[in-house]
C-alpha cells in the first residue's frame, strides 16, 4: 500500500491516469491520508462540485490484512453540504480490495467536460477508464445487477445513483457488501454529488491475482490480532448487544435516557419507541427467515448489520441501523419498522444519506408538507427525490436547504449537516461534539453517548455541562486516529473499557508496519489530522462562531427532563485550543 493513483478527470483528450509513491502521504491511511491531502491540495475556496475540488479515495492502515474489523474506506473532499473538509466512511468490501492491489488512495481531480460517464475498472495490470452512457439514469441496485454482467461476481462495486448524478448535496457512495449488494454507504456530507462532479458513475476493483497483505511481524501481528478479537467477544456491547440486535439496540436505551429526538426535536421520548427497537427488529428478521447477525465485510467480528425481508420472506434491505430507524421513525413520528424499511432500500438505492433524508423529511412535516406519522406521504417525498423534480431535488439537498425554502425555523443543523440520532438537551456530550466537529454534525466524530448513556470508558453526566469539552475532545482524537487504520468505530467501545485490548490494537499497527506504535504517537496521529482539518476550515472562512448549536437548542428545554443545552460557549471555544 504504498502506491497513489491519481486520475485526472478534466485532461485534454480524456481522462488519464498515473501511479506515484506515496511520497509525503507515506504511513498514512483511512482518514488520515484522505484529510491530509484534501487540506494540502485542495484550494480551500474551492468551489466543492468544481474542477478544483479532489476526490480522495483510501482504505486505512490495517485494511487487506487478515486483522479483524479492519474493512472500512475513507472518501475525503471538500464537502458540497457543509463547505468543510468532508471524511466519510464505510464498510463493505472496498477498502480490503483496494488495499490488496497495492493502493494506498484512489485520487479523483479535475472534471470533464460535457456530459459522458465514465467507470473505472482497478485490477493486478493497471486501470482502465472508459465512457459508458448506457449506465445513465441507473440506481444502485439495478446499476450493480449491469455491472455485474461485465465484471462478475467477484470485485468490489463503488457506485453512485441518480441522486449522485444529479449532484445533490445528500448524495452518498454506496459500496457493496459480501453479497455485492450496494448497502454500505459513505453518506454524509454529499460525497456522492463530487463523485457525479466527476462524472465518474462506477468504480470496479478487482483483487484476483493479488494476495492478502502480509504484515512486517506476521507472528506478532497473528498473536495481538487474537487478543483483540478476544476483547471485542467479551465486552457486553461488542460482543452482546450490537451481534444480538445491530445499532438499533440504542432505541429503547436513548429514549429511556430521553435522549430520543421527537417530531423534529421537540421531546425526547417517542411513546412508540419499543415498535422500533432493536429487540422488535430483530425478532421481526429472525421470524421473516432473514438474519438479525450479518457482517458487512468479511473480516467482521461484531457482525451489527442484517437482513430485512417482507411479510412473504423476500430481501427488501439491510437491516437499517439505529440513526435511519430513528430519522425515519421517532423523528418522523413514524412507528412501522416495513415502512421504515422501505425507506432504506430506496435511500440505498437512489444513492442518499438516511440521516440527512429523514432529518429532512422531518422538517418538511413540521413545514406542514406532510403531517407526522404519514409515512406513505413521506415515502412519496423520497420518490419525488427519485424522480427529480424541483421539491425533489430541494429535498435531496438536505435539512438545512429544505428548511429555508419551506421558512421553517427549527432545522437541526450545524455547519448545513443535519443531526443524527441524540438530543443534546440530554446527552450533552453529544451537543458538543456537533458544535465542534470539523464536519458538521456528526455523531461518530466523537461518540459521547458512550460515557455519557452506556457508561463506557468512565461516567460523565449527560445533563450537566462539566467534563462535556474534554470528554467530546479526547474522543474526537481518537476516533480522528481510528478512522485512519481501516477499523470499524465499534472497536472504540472496548478498547475505551479494556487497556489490553487497545494494545492489542497498536501491536496490530506495530507489527503490520513494522513501526512502534504506542499510546501517545495514536494520539498524536488523532490530533494531527484534527489539526490539518481545522486549518483547512479557517482558510474556508469558517470560524469559532461556527462551532454553535441552532439558536433552538439554548432557547428550547425538551421533556422529560426540562434542560436545554447547557455548554457555555466559552467551554466550546477551548475544545480545541
Amino acid at each position: 500500500m504504498d502506491r497513489i493513483l491519481r486520475i485526472d478527470m478534466g485532461a485534454s483528450g480524456g481522462p488519464t491516469a498515473a501511479v506515484e509513491p506515496a511520497g509525503e502521504y507515506e504511513g498514512l491511511g483511512g482518514r488520515g491520508l484522505t484529510s491530509l491531502l484534501v487540506a494540502r491540495e485542495v484550494h480551500p475556496l474551492a468551489h466543492p462540485l468544481g474542477a478544483e475540488n479532489k476526490l480522495v479515495i483510501a482504505p486505512g492502515l490495517l485494511s487487506g490484512t487478515s486483522g479483524a474489523m479492519t474493512g472500512r474506506l475513507s472518501v475525503g473532499c471538500k464537502s458540497p453540504l457543509t463547505g468543510t473538509i468532508k471524511e466519510s466512511n464505510a464498510g463493505g468490501q472496498a477498502a480490503q480490495v483496494l488495499a490488496r492491489l497495492g493502493y494506498a488512495a484512489i485520487v479523483l481531480e479535475g472534471k470533464p467536460v460535457g456530459d459522458d460517464l465514465y467507470t473505472i475498472y482497478l485490477n493486478k495490470d493497471g486501470v482502465r477508464i472508459q465512457v459508458d452512457n448506457g449506465l445513465k439514469g441507473l440506481d444502485n441496485y439495478p446499476l450493480v445487477e449491469t455491472l455485474r454482467r461485465t465484471y462478475g461476481d467477484k470485485v468490489a462495486y463503488m457506485t453512485i445513483g441518480t441522486a449522485g448524478e444529479r449532484r445533490l448535496l445528500a448524495a452518498s457512495i454506496a459500496c457493496t457488501d459480501p453479497e455485492l449488494r450496494p448497502t454500505r454507504h459513505c453518506g454524509r456530507g454529499g460525497v456522492g454529488a463530487v463523485m457525479g462532479a466527476k462524472k465518474v458513475k462506477a468504480i470496479i476493483l478487482d483483487d484476483a491475482g493479488m494476495n492478502i497483505r502480509t504484515p512486517k511481524e506476521p507472528e506478532r501481528f497473528r498473536d495481538a490480532n487474537r487478543k483483540f478479537v478476544e476483547g471485542l467477544r467479551k465486552h457486553p456491547v461488542t460482543g452482546e448487544g450490537l451481534p444480538a440486535f445491530g445499532t438499533n439496540v440504542l432505541t429503547n436505551v436513548l429514549n429511556e435516557a430521553g435522549g430520543y429526538p421527537t417530531r423534529n426535536f421537540k421531546a425526547g421520548q417517542f411513546e412508540n419507541a419499543a415498535q422500533l427497537s432493536g429487540e422488535a427488529l430483530a425478532e421481526l428478521e429472525i421470524k421473516r427467515g432473514g438474519s438479525a447477525t450479518h457482517g458487512c465485510h468479511r473480516g467482521c467480528v461484531i457482525q451489527c448489520s442484517g437482513i430485512f425481508n417482507d411479510k412473504d420472506g423476500n430481501y427488501v434491505t439491510k437491516q437499517p441501523e439505529y440513526e435511519t430507524v430513528w430519522a425515519h421513525g421517532g423523528h418522523c413520528g413514524i412507528s412501522d419498522l416495513d415502512t421504515v424499511a422501505r425507506f432504506d432500500y430506496m435511500e440505498d438505492n437512489i444513492g442518499l444519506d438516511t440521516i440527512e433524508m429523514g432529518v429532512t423529511i422531518g422538517v418538511a412535516m413540521d413545514a406542514g408538507l406532510v403531517a407526522f406519522g404519514d409515512g406513505e406521504a413521506a415515502i412519496g417525498l423520497v420518490e419525488e427525490v427519485a424522480k427529480g423534480t424541483p421539491l425533489g431535488r430541494i429535498l435531496g439537498c438536505g435539512a438545512e436547504i429544505t428548511g429555508k425554502v419551506l421558512g421553517v425555523e427549527r432545522v437541526p443543523v450545524v455547519k448545513g449537516q443535519a443531526l443524527p440520532a441524540y438530543d443534546p438537551r440530554a446527552v450533552q456530550g453529544m451537543g458538543v461534539t456537533y458544535a465542534t466537529s470539523t464536519m458538521g454534525a456528526d455523531h461518530t466524530a466523537g461518540y459521547a453517548v458512550a460515557t455519557n448513556i452506556l457508561k463506557i470508558g468512565g461516567d460523565v453526566d449527560p445533563l450537566k455541562a462539566e467534563g462535556q469539552a474534554e470528554l467530546s475532545r479526547n474522543l474526537q482524537i481518537a476516533t480522528a486516529a481510528i478512522d485512519a487504520t481501516g477499523m470499524c468505530l465499534f472497536v472504540a467501545m472496548a478498547i475505551m473499557d479494556q487497556p489490553e485490548t487497545f494494545q492489542a490494537l497498536l501491536d496490530m499497527l506495530s507489527a503490520c508496519s513494522g513501526r512502534p506504535m504506542v499510546a501517545d504517537v495514536f494520539s498524536a496521529l488523532g490530533t494531527k489530522i484534527l489539526a490539518a482539518e481545522r486549518d483547512f476550515n479557517t482558510r474556508a472562512g469558517f470560524s469559532k462562531a461556527h462551532d454553535r448549536l441552532p439558536r433552538f437548542f439554548y432557547n428550547e428545554s425538551v421533556a422529560p427532563h426540562n434542560l436545554s443545552f447547557l455548554v457555555k460557549d466559552e467551554d466550546l471555544d477551548r475544545v480545541f485550543d
